[in-house]
């Protein structure tokens, strides 16, 4: 009964504030004490506390609501002041974060009330306490206090962390006088003692990163910008020296996230009989890593990165022109000075754990707890590879690597046909085109694969590199149409990665060969202006593995010399303008999928499903082309990178990729909404209608053909060919191991042309990548966090999310 008296006690004084038109007197502590002097759950707060009436005060009685917004702040930094010591002030505590974070969208949603948390409050002074005579320069915004306050809290003994002094410690000097350093959520890096799990404390911690969560989400209400220097003023601040827990916050949201075991003694079904609360916090964790994480080219985190890479020297002239720079983000800083190998062993095992947990088999089905934050955790493996070169090599030097691809290649299977799951196929392929442009990664590939868990793909026995291949021809030829774009990008992976593969199986070869056979049809290549990119993709594939790994491949040379009229036919292609216009007309809807011959795929597999119906989908970003994301290098002799200049594209090339790398189509968006979207879209538009009104001509088709590298794949088939007749003839072999066995004995050394130099398209990072990444890592915390619905139906513009 007490409970429904507090909840009905709670609504009157909501009711109360959307009426009331006037002002109400931020001194009138008895009418702001109504909110947050009784324990409401965060459910109720959603519930008693509707968006229409928030949009009302905020419309009508502006004054009342950022008096609720200062009030409910004051109370948080004098609860921090006071220590918490009472059950009463705690409850203060998270009635106030509740209340924020239910409020903070709708002012975030109004661009004009966007600067009231930065506008300096009378009374809030730089040392954190409101105090009514503190002179108006020395005021701190709001923003700021609420920021500090939050990180306090973080580490408020027997709220959030274990107090560690006697009883007779007044709680408030603890608070003060504490070295938060002592008191990290979990061991592992830089912290060796593991805390007892406390079910309460994992609770409040996990509301108050949800506030700051909150505080961080103003960048969802902002439309997508390519400018690199767009900071998030709420990151900033909290990850600067200004919050003096920056280290010890870092590490326990770190080692909180790798530290987790979601199956623990591994009880068949424990998850059923016990609420974990460890899950919920682990999961704001991540979020609030990735999103805090977010590195900006204008910050002092930006010149502290180049300052660790040798190879980057600039004058000092340079680094004026390139302007202030902004504070420096501490958690990126922390992040790129990890370097001891036990750290990098426990982050790596921590990511590849929880990765690989929705592929664990069990005897029972659905008997142990699957995880379901995998694409954050992509995010933030990303973001160590990106800003922590040595964590990269470190990743790379062991096969450990191989314990992150067969999750990303398992996702990448699974989600190829749904929909909304576009944007974690992307995060997965930039991560494998990351890998791919180091040594060790094709090296590692050549490891045997062992069937871990049933995926919809051919039976077949062979080495991860093998997986790689026939996951990717999966991909391609029964993908999701808006996976189209990604299509230069799975092909460049498999380019860096040819000239280390030992030994392909028949499988992976015949696959390699499908798709060229495909890509090259005369009505494909003639469709649009960029398709011939993949044949040249493939040839260089085909030609590294001839040059480079003859030897172990005769798998490869033997599919090469069935399928051998695939090439003569790319070399015979004829260019004038009769043959163009008769094979336009059989053009067909899309890519063969036919004589793929896929074989039976494995038992207990299940297809890839595509999105159900009413399931919600956040837009995406373009992302740019090919030759925008890689950069080229050669491999020299010694096995160094030597960095080739860019050649210049013709026009047509590269409004081609920019057009064809939209990763959302134009018409699945809502023209008024589109219409609205910020200058990139428009130009975006523009080059897709570009390149609809370009057609195939002569020249154009002349200009690349004679390109075509075919002379070693020419020279291999005019060899070959005729041995491999004249011993079937003379033995009358019918079966291919016995021919297979001549190949495998077989050389072309002195046969060959020259060996080309190895061509690497190493990841490099620019505007458009760091834009999509913003709009992908936002979109998926909109959608993973519907309990309570903190952002739903408020006017988010840097993404739209739409119903399948």
């Amino acid at each position: 009964m007490g409970n429904s008296d507090t909840k009905l006690n709670f609504r009157k004084a909501v009711i109360q504030l959307t009426t009331k038109t006037q002002p109400v007197e931020a001194s009138d502590d008895a009418f702001w004490d109504q909110f947050w002097a009784s324990a409401i759950s965060v459910q109720d707060v959603f519930a008693l506390v509707p968006a229409a009436e928030i949009r009302a005060v905020r419309e009508e009685s502006p004054s009342n609501l950022a008096t609720l917004c200062f009030k409910a702040v004051e109370r948080l930094v004098q609860c921090v002041d006071s220590g918490c010591p009472s059950e009463k002030e705690r409850q203060i505590v998270m009635n106030c974060t509740r209340l924020l974070t239910r409020i903070l969208p709708y002012i975030f949603e109004d661009a004009d009330w966007r600067g009231f948390f930065w506008s300096t409050i009378p009374g809030a002074s730089r040392g954190g306490c409101l105090d009514e005579d503190v002179d108006e320069h020395e005021a701190r915004p709001l923003a700021e206090s609420l920021l500090l306050a939050i990180a306090d809290l973080l580490f408020c003994p027997d709220f959030t962390v274990q107090s560690h002094k006697k009883n007779s410690t007044d709680p408030a000097e603890e608070i003060r006088s504490m070295d938060s350093c002592e008191y990290i959520w979990e061991a592992g890096v830089g912290f060796a003692q593991s805390p007892p799990l406390n079910y309460v404390h994992d609770l409040n911690r996990t509301e108050l990163l949800k506030l700051l969560l909150t505080c961080f989400s103003e960048a969802m209400y902002l439309p997508p910008s390519s400018e690199s220097k767009v900071i998030n003023p709420w990151v900033a601040f909290f990850c600067s020296a200004e919050n003096r827990h920056t280290l010890p916050l870092f590490t326990s949201l770190l080692n909180v996230v790798c530290g987790y075991d979601p199956v623990g003694y591994g009880i068949p079904y424990n998850h059923l009989l016990f609420s974990d609360s460890r899950e919920q916090l682990v999961e704001q964790a991540l979020q609030i890593l990735v999103v805090s994480l977010e590195h900006e080219a204008g910050s002092a985190a930006s010149a502290a990165l180049q300052a660790l890479d040798a190879s980057a020297s600039t004058t000092a002239e340079e680094e004026e022109e390139k302007g202030p720079a902004g504070p420096e983000n501490l958690f990126v800083n922390y992040l790129s000075r990890i370097h001891r190998e036990e750290d990098f062993g426990f982050i790596l095992r921590g990511l590849t754990q929880l990765l690989n947990n929705p592929l664990v088999q069990t005897y029972l089905p659905r008997s142990t707890k699957k995880i379901h934050f995998h694409q954050e955790l992509l995010i933030l493996f990303w973001k160590f590879c990106d800003f922590n070169k040595k964590f990269l090599f470190f990743v790379l030097k062991s096969s450990d690597v191989l314990e992150m691809l067969v999750p990303i290649l398992f996702y990448l299977n699974d989600a190829r046909a749904d929909q909304s799951r576009v944007g974690l196929v992307h995060i997965g392929v930039f991560i494998l085109l990351l890998l791919s442009g180091e040594r060790n990664f094709g090296v590692r590939l050549n490891k045997p694969y062992t069937l871990r868990v049933p995926m919809d793909i051919p039976v077949f026995t062979g080495t991860h590199a093998d997986l790689l291949i026939v996951i990717f021809h999966k991909v391609i030829t029964s993908g999701h149409q808006r996976l189209h774009p990604l299509f230069d990008c799975l092909l460049t992976i498999i380019v860096n990665i040819s000239p280390y593969l030992k030994s392909l199986s028949m499988v992976a070869a015949n696959k390699l060969l499908h798709l060229l056979e495909a890509f090259s049809t005369a009505w494909f290549l003639l469709s649009a202006p960029q398709h011939h990119h993949l044949v040249f993709f493939l040839l260089e594939v085909f030609n590294n593995i001839i040059q480079y790994q003859f030897d172990g491949n005769s798998n490869l040379v033997y599919a090469i010399i069935r399928k051998r009229t695939v090439f003569h036919q790319l070399a015979n292609l004829p260019t004038d303008e009769a043959s163009i216009q008769n094979a336009l007309q059989k053009k067909k809807s899309g890519i063969s999928r036919v004589n793929s011959a896929d074989g039976e795929a494995m038992e207990d597999s299940r297809p890839a499903a595509p999105a159900e119906p009413g399931t919600l989908k956040a837009s995406l970003e373009a992302t740019p082309g090919i030759d925008k994301i890689t950069e080229k290098s050669q491999v020299s002799k010694d096995g160094t990178m030597v960095t080739v200049p860019h050649s210049p594209q013709s026009p047509c090339d590269s409004s081609a990729i920019n057009g064809a790398s939209d990763t959302e189509s134009n018409s699945e968006r809502d023209p008024e909404a589109y219409r609205s979207r910020s200058h990139t879209s428009r130009s975006r538009m523009s080059s897709v209608s570009s390149v609809s009104v370009w057609s195939a001509s002569p020249d154009w088709l002349l200009s690349w053909k004679t390109r075509l590298p075919l002379q070693t794949i020419m020279r291999l088939l005019q060899v070959l060919v005729p041995q491999v007749e004249k011993i079937c003839i003379d033995k009358g072999l019918t079966d291919e191991s016995e021919i297979l066995q001549f190949l495998q004995h077989g050389t072309l050394v002195g046969l060959l042309p020259v060996p080309h130099p190895i061509l690497i398209r190493k990841y490099q990072a620019n505007a458009g990548t760091a834009m999509w990444f913003r709009t992908y890592m936002w979109g998926v915390i909109y959608l993973r966090n519907v309990d309570p619905p903190i952002w739903y139906d408020t006017d988010i513009r840097l993404f739209e999310i739409q119903r399948i």
